[in-house]
């Protein structure tokens, strides 16, 4: 498929530069079940729409501060070098996307405040990078945290600088496991008294971790879906999580996928038969439309990117023509875009 079948018009001003107070204030365009069927109303609402028995999945993992700010020394000479983390690698490396990359080679040092370095390993394709760490394990990872910055989306980082506020909005209620460089940004909009009403509404709920990294924010550069290559991210379903998931299909129950992320983790974990197994892997699962889901029956989202991997996958959910009209009329209805934005339900189509 081209690229550029999935590129849309979106006015700046739509993107959500904060997000919305109370977070479960946000706006929700409800996409489907029928074909063409836009349903506008609030994340609020979300309990209305499901039944007893149905099965919310929630990526519980936490964003680190992986935006660090280094020097390369070459003799007098010094360059200032950014570091984005992306994926862990080992107890001290990391696959990282520098900015700018032209001037480091393999072999230099970059020196971060603390007093901690790292060694380019290497320099593959798309600008990503090895880095080895002077730290280790747990040294490492408090390091990082006094050094880096909270690594907001490129889109709102153009417009404004992270504060102190980003460091509670940029962290969903289910955030647990340290790991992740950008937020599974449906899970901002949950709030205790949300999740109370969905208790009340008789939805279950589990948690899945997908360590997000930095790459799903990296524009789609090929001209042909076939032609892109997805970054690597880790995830884990334990046996308990797994069996908590079959269980609830088995009682007839549907498999909500709060976010992107847990979708893809759900759709790597599970087997032909959509049955669901243990996994502690890394994925690099690319869903795009005429993929057979496996196991999710709708998709609670924000609004992706044109021509980005995360509308491929919605359009898949649907199809590409009923996604551009339904962003059409999220553009038209002024919806908020992003991270910071509002929220989509998405009813999976039926085979």
């Amino acid at each position: 498929m081209r690229v550029s079948d999935f590129d849309f018009e979106l006015p700046e001003e739509l993107i959500a530069l904060r997000p919305a107070r109370p977070r479960d204030a946000a706006r929700m365009l409800v996409i489907g079940p029928e074909e063409g069927a836009l349903n506008d109303g609030g994340v609020r609402e979300l309990p209305e729409f499901l039944k007893p028995g149905d099965l919310l999945v929630f990526n519980d993992t936490k964003v680190i501060p992986a935006r660090l700010f280094g020097v390369r020394r070459r003799g007098e000479a010094e360059a200032r070098i950014e570091a984005m983390l992306h994926l862990r690698a080992g107890a001290a490396e990391w696959r990282a996307f520098l900015r700018p990359a032209k001037k480091l080679n393999v072999g230099e040092t970059i020196e971060f405040p603390g007093g901690f370095f790292a060694e380019v390993t290497d320099k593959a394709e798309g600008g990503e990078t090895g880095l080895r760490f002077s730290l280790s394990g747990a040294a490492l990872d408090a390091a990082i945290a006094g050094a880096g910055e909270m690594p907001l989306p490129p889109y709102i980082a153009r417009k404004r600088a992270a504060d102190e506020a980003d460091e509670a909005d940029y962290q969903t209620l289910h955030a647990a496991e340290p790991g992740a460089v950008a937020a599974p940004t449906a899970g901002l909009h949950f709030t205790p008294e949300l999740m109370a009403a969905l208790q009340a509404r008789g939805a279950g709920t589990v948690r899945l971790t997908l360590h997000v990294g930095a790459g799903t924010f990296l524009p789609v550069t090929a001209e042909d879906t076939d032609d892109h290559k997805m970054h690597a991210e880790w995830g884990e379903v334990t046996a308990a999580e797994a069996a908590a998931i079959n269980e609830a299909r088995a009682k007839g129950g549907r498999i909500v996928a709060v976010g992107t992320t847990s979708l893809r983790l759900l759709e790597s974990a599970a087997d032909e038969q959509g049955v669901l197994h243990p996994f502690a892997d890394e994925t690099r699962i690319f869903i795009t439309p005429g993929y057979r889901f496996r196991a999710t029956d709708m998709l609670m989202t924000n609004f992706h990117l044109p021509k980005s991997t995360l509308f491929m996958l919605v359009s898949a959910l649907r199809s590409t023509d009923e996604m551009k009209r339904a962003y059409a009329h999220a553009v038209a209805s002024r919806y908020r875009f992003y991270s910071y934005g509002d929220a989509c339900l998405i009813y999976g189509k039926q085979p």
